[in-house]
């Protein structure tokens, strides 16, 4: 009933439609940029509390993340706002076509805990922006990052505007039972379905953004000093806690032995000698995620790192080698430190091994072959990802960012946050001075005259 109570307010509210003006909306965003930016060091501190992120990577993956999606969104929302004039057909002459670009209602936030702030305040600037009212749910994993968000969203936004909810798994099926306009969840394939499922019972659209085993893939023309930099960087980033990381290496088998000799090398160079002792190195969410992440290193057979302690929750960066598709690791989505290392022969048959899988979030290639990238590009199906590169094309507001088939569904990010929380309305007005009678019956004589207007 509470829950009931609060969603009543919040569309009585939007109702009003001051959400809907443009310059009230500009007014939110600055409000929301305003205190993130005098509050930074109080969001860090809280991120470093819930996964020991250090300040540099905490302001780079998080909050510098969202201030960029504020910045592009105050630049261009006016813009994207605005009616939209398009053709009209000749068979409705005269008329005008427009496009009304017009709020869902009351959506709902549903966001994870490996990246606490990005993925809770990033979706809000798109429901914002677009004018909807919104019921923010951040994860129970990370508490001291989500109780600075429910105090930051208390104190800017009144609850009939922005609502925040705090809790575990009891809340969010309450939530889910609800009617929302909206609903845009980022988590896991499993609990993804269940959202779906039960937005269904109202015909309540969703963005789904999941994850899955997203592959790296290194050729034998590939700069593999280079590869084993960027793929370490992208792996251990947040302890391999993050969505789109290489979940595995699928390199050609000519260079396995010389690129792993590399990631050592820079595992060592960027971690130190002992990770575990290292201040910047972050740890496991909690000890049920560290203990099933661990159990995925069992009658493995570790390269470097397989290091771990349990009071620190923390499990070095480790390399797996003599890993098939059958091993433990491989069936399913690894969400911590560990890298496993599979080969292949040619570039038909890495492609083939992928496309023998679900469709994954990422997908990264490493190559200085062109035909070959052109290829990887053609041929697999992806949410995103990038050549040479791991993690970064999700970095941008110039690019949606979302998956396709297991990895979700839906994209978000610069105008696309927009497009997501907003309906497209069509209208077409029609001038009353005309009214052509060929669309009225009787239809005698008429056929060849309307296949020449169609």
């Amino acid at each position: 009933m509470e829950y009931k109570s609060m969603l009543h307010t919040q569309r009585a509210y939007f109702q009003t439609g001051d959400t809907k003006d443009v310059e009230f909306r500009i007014r939110q965003l600055k409000k929301l940029y305003q205190w993130i930016t005098v509050h930074e060091q109080e969001i860090m501190d809280a991120l470093y509390m819930d996964l020991n992120k250090s300040n540099f990577e905490a302001y780079a993956t998080e909050i510098g993340i969202v201030k960029e999606e504020i910045r592009y969104t105050l630049k261009h929302l006016r813009k994207w706002a605005a009616p939209k004039r398009v053709p009209t057909p000749i068979t409705q002459f005269p008329s005008k076509s427009f496009i009304y670009p017009e709020p869902y209602g009351i959506v709902l936030i549903m966001s994870p805990w490996n990246y606490p702030f990005q993925l809770t305040i990033a979706p809000l600037v798109g429901a914002i922006c677009a004018g909807n009212c919104a019921v923010v749910k951040p994860s129970a994993y990370s508490p001291h990052t989500t109780k600075v968000m429910a105090d930051m969203l208390r104190e800017l936004f009144q609850e009939k505007y922005i609502a925040v909810v705090e809790g575990g798994r009891q809340e969010n099926q309450a939530l889910l039972n609800e009617k929302f306009d909206y609903i845009f969840f980022t988590g896991s394939v499993n609990v993804g379905k269940y959202v779906m499922e039960k937005a269904s019972a109202h015909l309540t659209p969703v963005s789904l953004e999941l994850g899955g085993k997203s592959p790296c893939i290194v050729d034998e023309t590939a700069d593999l000093k280079l590869a084993a930099k960027r793929i370490v960087w992208g792996k251990f980033l947040n302890s391999g806690q993050t969505c789109v990381a290489p979940d595995y290496i699928l390199v050609q088998n000519s260079v396995k032995d010389k690129l792993v000799r590399y990631m050592e090398k820079y595992i060592r160079k960027m971690f130190g000698k002992d990770p575990m002792q290292n201040p910047d190195y972050p740890k496991m969410i909690n000890e049920k995620h560290f203990n099933r992440v661990l159990g995925l290193t069992e009658r493995a057979h570790i390269v470097c790192g397989g290091g771990s302690d349990v009071d620190m929750l923390k499990i070095e960066p480790t390399v797996l080698d003599q890993v098939t598709w059958e091993s433990p690791v491989m069936q399913e989505e690894i969400f911590g430190p560990l890298l496993p290392v599979l080969t292949f022969y040619d570039i038909e048959e890495a492609i083939q091994m992928v496309n023998a899988r679900p469709r994954p979030l990422a997908l990264y290639y490493f190559t200085k072959d062109k035909q070959r990238e052109a290829m990887m590009l053609k041929q697999v199906s992806y949410g995103g990802g990038c050549i040479n590169d791991t993690i970064v094309h999700l970095a941008t507001s110039h690019m949606p960012f979302g998956g396709v088939g297991n990895s979700g569904m839906g994209g978000y990010h610069g105008k696309d946050s927009f497009d997501t929380f907003t309906h497209k309305k069509s209208i077409m007005k029609k001038s009353v001075l005309l009214d052509i009678p060929i669309r009225y019956a009787p239809f005698k004589n008429k056929l060849n005259i309307l296949k020449k207007l169609m």
